[in-house]
């Protein structure tokens, strides 16, 4: 398999503790953490936003 190119999410602080994000050849999307580089996630756009949508949560009316 080809080298991915992992980015940094835009969800992770300037930390030491951050998620990268690699979209495969095949699609898939792949998540690692910085501190475990070799565990890899490997899921599709549909699992990507499920998982986005329930770490966002229920978005409401703003109020100010």
């Amino acid at each position: 398999m080809p080298e991915l190119n992992w980015q940094k999410s835009s969800f992770s602080e300037d930390q030491a503790n951050c998620v990268y994000v690699a979209t495969a050849p095949d699609g898939t999307i792949r998540l690692r953490e910085s501190d475990e580089p070799r565990t890899v996630i490997v899921t599709g756009p549909e699992g990507l936003a499920a998982l986005l949508g329930h770490v966002r949560g229920p978005r409401g009316p703003r109020t100010t």
